[in-house]
C-alpha cells in the first residue's frame, strides 16, 4: 500500500464527514507491471538516487515520493527477512549442538568400566577423570620438588625413591589450576606409613632459576588436535571467565577500591573470595600473591577496529611492544557468528615483559573469548588454560596464572571507545626480586591494568595521527613533501620502536652475560640473530643495565629529548649539538613525536638520526637510530621503508614505585586522561633508567661474541651511565 496522488501523510484533508472517502483516495495498490518494473530496478540498485526516482516516476506515473517510500519498504523487508533466516539458522545450530549435547550425556551414562564392568561413579565422570589426571601432574612436580630440596639436605640424589609411572594425558591440561602445595600437602599425609618431609621447605625459592637463565621459545602445537568433548570444556570455562569478568567490570564496592596511591581500583581480595569462592583457597601456597586493578578511559578508536586487533596476535605486539614481547595464536576454537567476532574462542600464548634485563618475563597460555554485550559494545576475557607437554616456568622468576581479566569496550558517539580494563593474576615469585624493581612490581605498575590501558592509549593516538595525512607535520627545508611520506617516516619509526623492545629480554634460548660496570652497576649483553627485514640473518650484540637515580620521570625524559642536552649523554655525538631537521607528532602530548636529527659534525654529514619519544601514564621511551641520508630519503618520499637497515639503542623511563597521594582529591579512574591517568597530587621519589645498546657484530649468521665486541658495547653502556648521573649530579655510587 502506497500513497496516492491526494499527497502524502501530512496532507491537508477536509472535515471528519468525508474521512472514510479521503482514506480510499489516498491509498491504492501498485499493478503487477508496476511492482514489477520496481523489482527489477531493485535487484540492481536497492538505494536508486533522485535521478532515477525521478526516471521511474514517469515511467510509471506514480509519485517520486511514492517511489521514495516503496524502495524504503523494500530495503525493511528484505532485511527483516534476513534477520528470520539468519534467527532460523542460529535456531537450528543451537538445536544441533543441544542435541550432540543428550547424545554424549547419554552414552557417559552407559559408560562401563573395564576394570571392573560396572557403571562409571556419575554422569561428571569424565570431567571426574580430567581433574584427577591433573592432580596427579600437580602430585608429579611437587614430588620432583620435594626430592630436589630434599636431595640438597641429606646431600645425595632421591634415586632410591621408586620410579613415578608416566602419565597418559590429553593434549590439553583442562583444568584452571591454582598454585600452591596443597595436593601435595594431601599426598604426604595420606602416606603416613612412609617417611615424610618438612613442606615448609616448599616456601623457599629453591626452584627459581638463575637471572641468567632465559626460557627458549615453547613449542607451538601446529598438529594440535582437539576432540570435541575438549572444545566443550573449554567453552564452559571461557562463558564461565567471561560471566565473572562481567561482574568484575560493572561492579564497584565491596569487589573495588580506590588505591591512595595513584587512583586506580584495587580488588579487595576478601570480598572476592567470598563473591568467586574457589576449592581450596585456604590451602594455598603462602607465598602466592594476587595483582588485581581496574582503570577505565577513552580511546582513539571504534570498538569493531579494536576487537579486530585484540583477536590478532600480531596486531597485538603492534599495540603492546613494550609489554608483550611474542604472541601466537595457538588454536582457533571458534571464529565467531556469522562471520562476525561474536563469540570468537582462541587458545593463545604470550610473554609479557618489563623493559629492563633485572626482570623476568611471564609467560602464559591463556584462552581468549569475545562476546557482543549489545551495539557497539565488546568485552574480551583472557583466563590462562595449561599445556602440560610444556612448563612454562621452568627457567622463570615468576610462577603467573591469569584469572578472568580483560576489558570492556563501549562505543561513543565520536567514533571513540570508552574501555575499561581488568588485570588479574595470581603470582608465585620463584626467585627474589631485583631490589630496584620490588615496589614497582608489587604496586602494580609493572603488570597492572593501568600500564595496559596507557599502552592502548598511545597506540591509538599514534594510529590516528597515522592515518591523518594532513595532521601536523613539519620541516625546515621541505624534507618531507607529502603525506606519503610522513606516514613512511612513521612506519620506519614504528619498526625502530619495535626492534628496540624486543631487544631487551632473549629469548630462543640466549643466556645473558654479566659484565663488569666498575661495580656500581651491572652490564648484561647477550648475542641474537637479527630479526629486522633490514638486516637480516645478522648477528647483533645487545647490552643494557638499569639504574635509580633521586630525579622526576618527567625531568629525565625532557632531559633525553632536549637537543641542547643531547651533548651531555650522547658519547657517539662526541659532544657536538644537534638540529632537528623534521618533525611529526603522533599524539597530543608535545614529547609524543618522530625526530630526524643532524649532527653538527663534518665527519657525519651523510648520516642523521631518526629518533621516537613517547611518554604516558606507564612510563617513557627515548629511541634513536643512525640512519644514513640516501637510505632516509626514500622514507620521506613515501617508498617503502622496509629494508632501511634498523639497529637502534635507547632509554626506559619509569617511576621508581614509591608513589603518595599528595592531597585528598586524587583523581578517580573514570576521570582518568587520554595519557592514561590523572597525574594530578601524585609525586615520586625517583626514575628507574634503563640503558640499551645494540652494534653489530657480524653480516655472519654462525658468528660467536668476540671479547672485542664485548669491551665495546661494554664501554658504551658505562661511559653514557656516568655521563647520565654527571649530568644530575648524583654520585657515581648511586644505583
Amino acid at each position: 500500500m502506497d500513497y496516492g496522488s491526494g499527497g502524502g501523510p501530512g496532507g491537508s484533508g477536509g472535515g471528519s464527514h468525508h474521512d472514510s472517502s479521503d482514506k480510499k483516495k489516498r491509498y491504492h495498490r501498485h499493478t503487477a507491471l508496476q511492482i514489477q518494473i520496481l523489482e527489477s530496478t531493485f535487484k540492481e540498485c536497492p538505494h536508486p538516487d533522485e535521478k532515477t526516482r525521478m526516471q521511474l516516476s514517469r515511467e510509471l506515473g506514480l509519485a517520486p515520493r511514492q517511489i521514495k517510500f516503496w524502495f524504503q519498504n523494500r530495503r525493511t523487508q528484505m532485511k527483516a527477512q534476513h534477520e528470520r533466516a539468519d534467527n532460523c539458522a542460529l535456531r537450528a545450530e543451537n538445536d544441533k549442538i543441544r542435541y550432540e549435547n543428550i547424545v554424549i550425556r547419554e552414552a557417559l551414562k552407559n559408560l562401563v568400566c573395564p576394570t571392573c564392568g560396572g557403571p562409571p561413579i556419575g554422569e561428571d565422570c569424565y570431567f571426574d577423570e580430567q581433574k584427577l589426571r591433573f592432580e596427579n601432574a600437580q602430585l608429579k612436580e611437587e614430588l620432583d620438588r620435594v626430592s630436589s630440596i630434599a636431595a640438597k639436605y641429606i646431600g645425595r640424589p632421591m634415586s632410591q625413591l621408586p620410579p613415578v609411572q608416566p602419565i597418559h594425558m590429553s593434549s590439553l591440561d583442562l583444568s584452571m589450576a591454582t598454585y600452591g602445595g596443597s595436593t601435595a600437602n594431601r599426598m604426604v599425609m595420606m602416606n603416613s606409613a612412609g617417611p615424610s618431609l618438612d613442606l615448609d621447605l616448599l616456601t623457599g625459592s629453591a626452584m627459581g632459576a638463575s637471572s641468567s637463565s632465559i626460557n627458549p621459545d615453547p613449542p607451538f602445537h601446529s598438529s594440535l588436535h582437539l576432540s570435541d568433548m575438549d572444545k566443550s570444556v573449554i567453552a564452559d570455562i571461557a562463558s564461565n571467565a567471561m560471566d565473572e569478568l562481567i561482574r568484575l567490570l560493572q561492579t564497584n564496592e565491596p569487589l573495588w577500591t580506590q588505591s591512595r596511591k595513584d587512583g586506580t581500583d584495587v580488588l579487595n581480595l576478601d570480598n572476592y573470595k567470598r563473591v568467586f569462592p574457589r576449592p581450596n583457597d585456604n590451602l594455598k601456597n603462602p607465598n602466592v600473591r594476587i595483582e588485581a586493578s581496574r582503570v577505565s578511559g577513552v580511546v582513539m578508536m571504534n570498538s569493531l577496529q579494536l576487537v579486530d586487533m585484540f583477536l590478532d596476535s600480531t596486531k597485538w605486539i603492534d599495540i603492546f611492544p613494550t609489554i608483550v614481547s611474542k604472541a601466537r595464536t595457538i588454536e582457533v576454537i571458534s571464529s565467531g557468528l556469522l562471520s562476525s567476532q561474536n563469540g570468537s574462542l582462541q587458545l593463545m600464548y604470550e610473554e609479557l615483559q618489563v623493559l629492563s634485563p633485572l626482570v623476568s618475563t611471564r609467560q602464559f597460555y591463556f584462552l581468549r573469548f569475545c562476546q557482543q554485550i549489545e551495539q557497539g559494545s565488546w568485552a574480551i576475557v583472557n583466563v590462562s588454560y595449561n599445556l602440560p607437554q610444556y612448563n612454562p616456568y621452568a627457567q622463570s622468576q615468576f610462577k603467573a596464572h591469569r584469572l578472568p581479566s580483560g576489558c570492556l569496550i563501549q562505543e561513543m558517539p565520536n567514533g571513540y571507545s570508552k574501555v575499561t580494563w581488568v588485570e588479574h593474576t595470581e603470582v608465585e615469585e620463584l626467585a627474589p626480586i631485583d631490589r630496584l624493581y620490588r615496589d614497582f612490581i608489587h604496586s602494580g605498575l609493572a603488570f597492572g591494568a593501568k600500564r595496559w590501558l596507557a599502552c592502548l592509549q598511545r597506540a591509538c593516538e599514534r594510529s590516528a595521527s597515522l592515518m591523518m595525512a594532513n595532521s601536523s607535520s613539519h620541516d625546515l627545508g621541505g624534507v618531507i613533501p607529502s603525506a606519503e611520506g610522513k606516514r613512511s617516516m612513521m612506519k620506519l619509526s614504528q619498526r625502530m620502536v619495535n626492534n628496540f623492545c624486543s631487544s631487551i629480554n632473549p629469548s630462543n634460548g640466549h643466556q645473558w652475560t654479566s659484565l663488569s660496570g666498575l661495580n656500581e652497576f651491572e652490564v648484561r649483553a647477550f648475542l641474537h640473530k637479527s630479526n629486522d627485514p633490514g638486516q637480516p640473518n645478522s648477528m647483533v650484540l645487545s647490552a643494557s643495565t638499569t639504574i635509580w637515580l633521586p630525579v622526576p620521570p618527567q625531568n629525565v625524559f625532557d632531559f633525553f629529548r632536549d637537543g641542547r642536552t643531547r651533548p651531555q649523554w650522547d658519547v657517539l655525538s662526541n659532544q657536538n649539538p644537534v638540529q632537528e631537521v623534521a618533525h611529526i607528532a603522533n599524539g597530543t602530548h608535545p614529547g609524543n613525536c618522530i625526530s630526524v636529527l643532524r649532527a653538527y659534525s663534518p665527519s657525519q654529514n651523510s648520516m642523521l638520526i631518526l629518533q621516537e619519544s613517547c611518554t604516558d601514564a606507564s612510563g617513557s621511551l627515548v629511541i634513536y637510530c643512525p640512519v644514513d641520508l640516501p637510505a632516509i630519503n626514500i622514507a620521506m618520499n613515501g617508498e617503502d621503508p622496509s629494508y632501511i637497515p634498523l639497529l637502534p639503542s635507547g632509554f626506559i623511563i619509569t617511576t621508581d614505585g614509591h608513589q603518595e597521594i599528595t592531597s585528598a582529591g586524587g583523581a578517580s579512574t573514570s576521570n582518568m586522561t587520554d595519557h592514561g591517568a590523572d597525574h594530578r597530587g601524585s609525586t615520586s621519589t625517583g626514575s628507574l633508567i634503563t640503558v640499551v645498546f645494540q652494534i653489530q657484530v657480524s653480516s655472519l649468521p654462525a658468528a660467536k661474541m668476540s671479547p672485542e665486541s664485548l669491551t665495546t658495547i661494554n664501554n658504551l653502556v658505562t661511559n653514557t651511565v656516568h655521563q647520565i648521573k654527571a649530568s644530575f649530579n648524583c654520585p657515581s655510587t648511586t644505583t
